[in-house]
């Protein structure tokens, strides 16, 4: 049984939202080991996505596109549903009051040293719709920092915003820490930067399509 959680978050505006929530310990717990048992098992996911990473394999795929992966999923239906409730907190906290959604892809990046994900957006079977990364592993260093200490870049996740301007918030590099979970639109740009040094990075992504009129269905409170 999945615990019932509130929503707690926290949100980050770069020109359009980021939203970080906190993953319970049950279903963290329960995906890191579903990845762990079955690896064996496991599609891999190298050739329908960007990273510079060996160890891409998926977990969930609904998509339409099956000449690149046919549908399959690993995960109980409580978990399905707490990312859908989620994804479905996003919208409306942003007030899209008319959308349907439908969960396109979860997959794991499994990251060792030197390994990385170049700038990238996200797509599903729609255009329109949400990205995600959870945070399931970090090693207990990210190495040596080559350049100035204060501003280490080893490891981290950048998003990159749409707002410009002399100060506004153009970039949002967080200290990640084992499960957070940061929900953002398709089409906003992201990034993770190598490390150097033992250990891995595990986090999850999950496409959500979102089938909405930008224009009828954005209200305003």
């Amino acid at each position: 049984m999945i615990s019932e959680q509130n929503q707690n978050f926290n949100f980050i505006f770069l020109g359009q939202s980021v939203l970080k929530y906190q993953v319970p310990f049950d279903i963290f717990n329960i995906i890191n080991h579903i990845y762990e048992t079955k690896y064996s098992k496991l599609k891999p996911a190298n050739k329908q996505l960007v990273g510079k990473i060996e160890k891409e394999h998926s977990l969930f795929y609904d998509g339409e596109n099956s000449d690149k992966m046919t549908k399959h999923n690993h995960l109980p239906k409580d978990i399905l549903m707490w990312f859908v409730q989620k994804f479905k907190h996003y919208l409306e906290w942003n007030k899209v009051n008319e959308f349907k959604m439908g969960l396109d892809s979860i997959w794991v990046n499994q990251m060792f040293e030197h390994e990385y994900n170049p700038v990238h957006v996200h797509q599903g079977s729609l255009f329109t719709g949400l990205s995600s990364v959870m945070i399931l592993k970090l090693p207990k260093s990210y190495g040596v920092e080559y350049s100035a200490a204060e501003h280490p870049q080893n490891g981290k996740l950048q998003i990159l915003g749409a707002a410009n301007g002399q100060f506004a918030n153009v970039d949002y590099q967080p200290n990640i820490e084992e499960r957070d979970f940061y929900i953002f639109p398709y089409d906003m740009r992201h990034c993770v930067y190598p490390f150097n040094g033992p250990g891995y990075r595990r986090t999850l992504a999950a496409n959500m399509n979102v089938d909405y009129d930008p224009i009828r269905n954005r209200g305003v409170s």
